[in-house]
């Protein structure tokens, strides 16, 4: 793998397939990493409670990540709650700022 250059990939790749060996069961059993890019890792929480919670634990989320993959593999969280569905419809939409109060 070290005369390939396929150190840095494989790291990468287990923060995604170790994830519960990584961050534990229990935070594991509430999320999930989505993307890795230019070593910002996106993690999904299952409601927006366990994403403030994993906010309040990313930097020790971090260490443990360093410990488990090696140092600079992810050097931020990015935590966001579950996609919350578009309220956007249709191909036309008008920008603006939306219905107003029309009784008074």
């Amino acid at each position: 793998m070290k005369q390939r250059g396929w150190q840095k990939p494989a790291a990468e790749a287990k923060v995604f397939g170790a994830w519960e060996k990584v961050v534990g069961p229990d935070v594991a059993q509430h999320s999930r990493p989505v993307k890795l890019d230019a070593g910002v890792l996106t993690v999904e929480a299952e409601s927006t409670a366990w994403a403030t919670q994993l906010r309040l634990l990313a930097a020790n989320l971090l260490k443990r990540i360093a410990a488990e993959v090696g140092h600079n593999v992810v050097t931020k969280l990015n935590i966001h709650g579950p996609a919350a569905p578009s309220w956007n419809k249709g191909p036309r939409r008008v920008q603006g700022r939306g219905p107003r109060d029309t009784y008074g």
